[in-house]
């Protein structure tokens, strides 16, 4: 060969796709090919195929294959020859090597290919069972069964027929096979045969007549004995011809397998028998069913054995299907079957997983199935077992929005295509999207995708799988707007008790109250009701997502109702990714967060994502990152110092702690729930922390301003007497929750030269005038100030002198002030004041020798006193949050004796926040690492706990609350899916529990 002609039929090669044109060139340059290397047909033939190097090599091979000249010449002039052979056979041979092995084994298979008459194109079950009848073993069976795919593959590859065809091509073929497989083991055991009645139910995509290339065939087994025999008897027969089925296809042979036979739906899963009988299956799914299986019998078509039987079960069981959204436990199943399931699917794999991840396959058969439990049970037109059917049934029915429904039809056909290419290359069960080059290369071409193959291919996949995520949750709540605003001519409407039927079964309990809700908020031309039409059916899917779905979606009508007409609002919510799903949680997921939003809602431009956009009138910091210390103060005491008294200037003060605690309380529940694009925060203690701080330095920068105003009001610049605030309890650890109120203690000291009668009177007019102002009725939640703990308690002075504190702790200073003042730590006025005063209580707080016995007695005395006079009457102590084993109050006081013990030796101990205290017990060796971890858990998740009930009842409390919309939505925020409220109790006995055990050996133990 000469080097131009060489050079020529290279470049030829390149323009036909091929890869590697010096090999290709060998090959057209063999023997085999010979005859035909100069006819342009076949190249052209071999270049519209996904992938010409492998479409030749498999010919080559199948040429070399055949058994002598005569075969060798008829499929090359038959090649040649006959346009649908050469498609057929080269589209094989270019999309599997696993059909080319099959040929190069069976090399008369070829001849399967070359019939094309009208009825060849769409065969059905009779067509495949011929196909199949002359098997008589598993090895024959799988021969001609691959000989039978290389029929469906041809049409599939060629275009012949679309994806769904295909798909139910395959599951006719598995039908036939399933029939064959069922004949071959009742001819092995005819006595067996004889005992029973034995019918075989497809499930899943086989039922939906809808299957892959390579999938599991799930099936039900039905058995009821023949006249006269036995039912034990029977069902031993029937379980020997199902177990022998299901090995005929699944097993390994010189030809491999078929595909596995995958029983595992039945009843009781894997643990149940195999085969029941039909009242058994009956009585089962009457009784002990979950939601999910009554999902999974939406596909359920008898295809083998008795054909009497498998329809009894069908006609038995269907009835139960489309009451399934009527069970007392539906809406709690599907709020966690809504939830997509991809924990188990490695990380590195998710973002190739065609299947479950997002976007997926999965997420529109299960929107659809979803849809069609609801409204199935009143529309006999949506009961079909195959998706895009379903689909199409939906939107005929003004269940689903017709464009929704065609582009979601659309993306589907496209993703099961992905997935069929995939799985025809080698045969295997896979729905990861291949990562080299030539497979996305050969994937692409045999999508039609010829310019840049792979990067077409990944811009088509990605564009898809973005209109499946955007649209399958709006595939639940569009129509629902659908249903309340004007529609096109020609537009189908969802009927309202339709409407009410999907709100029922999202969680909604007063649909007809949610459908005013969208009424009033979607309809309309204005700019307005079309933003919030755009906006809804995300949100709604947000709302389904909580423990309370009517609380948010009415909440979310108070919002836009009192800021609707604000230009920035919507423009925010469209335009801020995180400000929409932010509100939408924080909105269902209780009452503290919306109350305070509902009393100033322009604090919803906190939601926003903080960067500084300029979005809306709060004018300090966006976003929900909290704010420092200094930074409250600095504004608090500009207020203040506006104000024209100091009832405005409290005021002023009070309007921004709540909003601050809103912000507060919305970075809790954002953390907490998670949002699409942010997981929820897995260290618990970071967020109580966070909280904690936050609250408690808001609270000390509200006392701040409070005081600055009461002062200026009354004194000028100069009060009488210097004057300090000293943070106790919760407060001066940093750990306020939400509905803490402040523990403090007044201190004074007289100005130079000022009659301490004076000083006093001032300092107590001071206290007075800020504990009114604090708590004076209006939108504001009050801050209540509890100065309980000062010496001798309520019947005590309320401000004493920094002399007088000396005084009294000198002489009369019990144990249990001394544990108390463990969290004492100036928190506002006179800082130098405040400073003498904490070395003043130093030395007792940390006593340089130590506890005395009598005292560590004591202090036991009073913590089992304070257990049996203070747990409320009728409260459950072991779910007491505060005062129950291992809660709060255990985990405290064993933290504060080992301070009071200790103090005086670790520096690290002499702090006022218990984790701080619990890590430096820890690494002076006071404290096991073990030990450590188990009270800090319990002290953390009891924190958490109070956290949660404040926010969702809008009160404080210390147990949980007995309501079921409560108590789910304190698990949610707990990190407890839906229906999960059971395990969030038993989690808080276990953790509190094993506390307990470590308190009871650490604060009675005379050794710790």
């Amino acid at each position: 060969m000469t080097p131009g002609r060489r050079s020529s039929t290279f470049t030829r090669l390149l323009r036909h796709g091929f890869t590697d044109p010096s090999a290709a060139e060998r090959l057209l340059d063999g023997p085999e090919l010979a005859p035909v290397r100069n006819d342009p047909v076949l190249l052209e033939a071999l270049g519209a195929t996904a992938d010409p190097d492998l479409a030749l090599h498999g010919l080559v091979r199948l040429l070399e294959a055949q058994p002598g000249p005569t075969a060798h010449r008829e499929l090359l002039d038959t090649l040649i020859a006959a346009k649908p052979l050469r498609d057929r056979l080269l589209g094989i041979l270019g999309a599997s090597a696993a059909l080319a092995d099959h040929l190069a084994r069976h090399p008369g298979d070829w001849h399967a290919l070359v019939t094309y008459e009208p009825h060849d194109l769409h065969p059905g079950v009779a067509e495949f069972e011929r196909g199949l009848a002359e098997a008589t073993d598993p090895v024959s069976l799988r021969v001609a069964y691959r000989r039978c795919l290389l029929s469906i593959a041809a049409r599939d590859v060629c275009g012949t027929t679309d994806v769904a065809e295909t798909a139910a091509e395959l599951a006719d073929l598995a039908t036939a096979t399933l029939r064959t497989a069922l004949s071959l083991a009742e001819r092995a055991a005819p006595e067996d045969a004889a005992a029973c009645r034995l019918a075989v139910i497809a499930m899943g995509k086989c039922g939906g007549h809808e299957l892959n290339y390579v999938s599991d065939v799930d099936v039900i087994f039905v058995g009821e004995p023949a006249e006269g025999v036995p039912e034990h008897q029977a069902l031993r027969s029937a379980t020997k011809l199902a177990s022998h089925l299901m090995r005929i296809c699944s097993e390994t042979t010189v030809e491999g397998s078929i595909w596995p036979v995958d029983a595992n739906l039945r009843p009781e899963g894997r643990n149940g028998p195999l085969v029941r009988t039909l009242s058994s299956h009956l009585a089962y799914y009457q009784r002990w069913a979950k939601t999910w299986e009554f999902q999974a019998l939406l596909k359920a078509r008898p295809v083998a054995g008795d054909t009497a039987l498998g329809e009894a079960y069908v006609d038995a069981l269907e009835p139960l299907v489309w009451k399934a959204a009527e069970r007392e436990n539906f809406v709690t199943d599907v709020q966690k079957m809504r939830r997509r399931v991809v924990e188990n699917i490695p990380a590195a794999e998710i973002e190739r997983e065609l299947k479950l991840g997002p976007g997926g396959l999965r997420d529109v058969e299960f929107a659809v199935q979803l849809l069609q439990l609801v409204h199935g049970r009143t529309d006999p037109s949506l009961r079909s077992g195959t998706t895009l059917d379903a689909l199409q049934a939906l939107a005929a029915g003004g269940y689903v929005g017709r464009e929704d429904a065609a582009r979601l039809d659309e993306a589907y056909r496209f993703l099961r295509s992905m997935e069929h290419r995939i799985q025809l290359y080698r045969l295997r069960r896979t729905h990861l999207v291949p990562e080299a080059e030539p497979d996305q290369r050969r994937l692409g071409r045999s999508l039609g995708l010829r310019t840049d193959p792979a990067a077409e291919l990944n811009r088509e996949w990605k564009r898809h799988t973005g209109v499946v995520r955007r649209l399958h949750e709006k595939l639940f709540y569009r129509p629902l707007l659908d249903a309340v605003a004007q529609l096109a001519p020609g537009e189908a409407r969802l009927r309202p008790e339709a409407a009410r039927e999907r709100l029922e079964a999202l969680g909604y309990a007063d649909p007809a109250a949610a459908l005013r809700h969208l009424e009033a908020l979607a309809s309309g031309v204005t700019r307005k009701a079309a933003i919030q039409r755009t906006l809804l059916p995300v949100l709604l899917g947000w709302f389904a997502d909580s423990a309370d779905p009517d609380a948010g979606l009415l909440n979310f009508r108070k919002v836009s109702d009192a800021l609707g007409k604000t230009p920035w609002y919507l423009r925010l919510l469209r335009d801020e990714g995180a400000a929409a799903e932010n509100l939408a949680r924080v909105l269902s997921a209780g009452r503290l967060a919306p109350d305070l939003l509902m009393r100033a809602p322009e604090a919803v431009a906190l939601l926003g994502d903080g960067t500084g956009t300029g979005v809306g009138p709060v004018a300090v910091g966006g976003g929900l990152a909290p704010r420092d210390r200094t930074q409250l103060e600095q504004e608090i005491l500009a207020a203040v110092g506006r104000a024209a008294n100091a009832g405005q200037g409290v005021t002023a003060a009070r309007g921004v702690r709540r909003r601050e605690l809103f912000r507060t309380a919305a970075a809790d529940i954002v953390g907490s729930y998670g949002t699409e694009t942010s997981p929820a925060e897995a260290d618990q203690g970071a967020l109580v922390d966070r909280v904690g701080a936050a609250v408690s330095d808001l609270t000390a920068a509200t006392l701040a301003g409070t005081l600055r105003a009461v002062v200026r009001d009354g004194w000028g610049d100069t009060l009488p007497t210097r004057f300090t605030i000293i943070g106790m309890g919760r407060f001066g650890g940093h750990e306020l929750g939400y509905g803490s109120d402040a523990d403090v203690l007044f201190v004074h000291e007289p100005q130079d030269g000022v009659d301490e009668h004076e000083a006093a009177a001032a300092a107590n007019k001071v206290v007075a005038e800020m504990r009114r102002l604090l708590q004076l009725p209006s939108a504001d939640p009050p801050l209540l100030i509890d100065a309980d703990l000062r010496p001798e308690g309520k019947s005590g002075p309320l401000v004493r002198t920094l002399k007088s504190y000396e005084a009294y702790y000198r002489r009369w200073s019990l144990v249990w002030e001394s544990q108390a003042l463990l969290r004492a730590e100036p928190v506002a006025g006179d800082e130098d004041l405040g400073r003498r005063f904490v070395e003043l209580i130093d030395p007792l707080r940390y006593p340089a020798k130590g506890l005395g016995e009598d005292a560590v007695r004591e202090i036991r005395r009073l913590k089992a006193r304070m257990e049996s006079e203070r747990l409320p009457r009728g409260a459950d102590p072991k779910l007491h949050t505060k005062l129950g084993p291992g809660g709060l109050s255990d985990v405290e006081w064993t933290v504060q004796l080992l301070q009071l013990r200790h103090g005086h030796r670790v520096p690290g101990l002499r702090t006022t926040r218990t984790r701080q205290a619990l890590a430096a017990a820890r690494e002076a060796g006071l404290l096991a690492a073990e030990d450590t971890e188990i009270l800090d858990e319990a002290w953390v998740l009891a924190t958490r706990v109070r956290n949660a009930v404040m926010l969702v009842r809008g009160r404080a409390g210390d147990t949980f609350p007995t309501a079921p919309r409560e108590l789910a939505a304190v698990g949610r925020y707990l990190g407890h899916g839906a229906g999960h409220a059971g395990d969030m109790l038993d989690a808080y006995r276990r953790t509190t529990r094993r506390a307990r055990t470590v308190v009871e050996e650490l604060f009675y133990d005379d050794r710790a």
